[in-house]
């Protein structure tokens, strides 16, 4: 089973949260696609998946398709940092298709729930702090 270290995002505050997901219905999904967080125990909540990376450190990109791995000749966008105009750095990167290496997931809260996120992820870290 798929185990993914998620980061999820609210809008509205700003605020990130993170959540360990290990439902393999995620795999197959690309960049920009939409889940639904009942299976997250995230209730009537609805994710969008922003992007990610995989055990090394390497990032997923939304123009690159697949899952595998590829080197890229890039001069801007997600996984490059230069200040020279013109400049093209060939980058290791990753495609859209969330996969089995992936490890960490960027999601954003698209439609909330009942209740608000601050409360759900709460709960949790009382029940973590708890088992220490």
């Amino acid at each position: 089973m798929a185990e993914f270290k998620a980061v999820i995002n609210d809008p509205k505050t700003g605020k990130s949260y993170q959540k360990v997901i290990t439902d393999s219905s995620i795999l197959g999904k690309k960049i920009k696609d939409k889940l639904i967080g009942d299976s997250m125990d995230l209730k009537g909540y609805e994710l969008q998946v922003t992007g990610g990376s995989d055990s090394s450190g390497f990032p997923m990109r939304k123009d690159f398709y697949g899952s595998g791995m590829k080197r890229i000749l890039l001069t801007k966008g997600p996984g490059l940092r230069h200040n020279k105009k013109g400049r093209r750095i060939r980058k290791t990167l990753r495609g859209d298709t969330v996969g089995v290496k992936i490890t960490q997931l960027n999601l954003k809260i698209l439609k909330y729930g009942d209740k608000k996120p601050e409360e759900i992820f709460k709960k949790e870290e009382v029940k973590e702090e708890e088992q220490k």
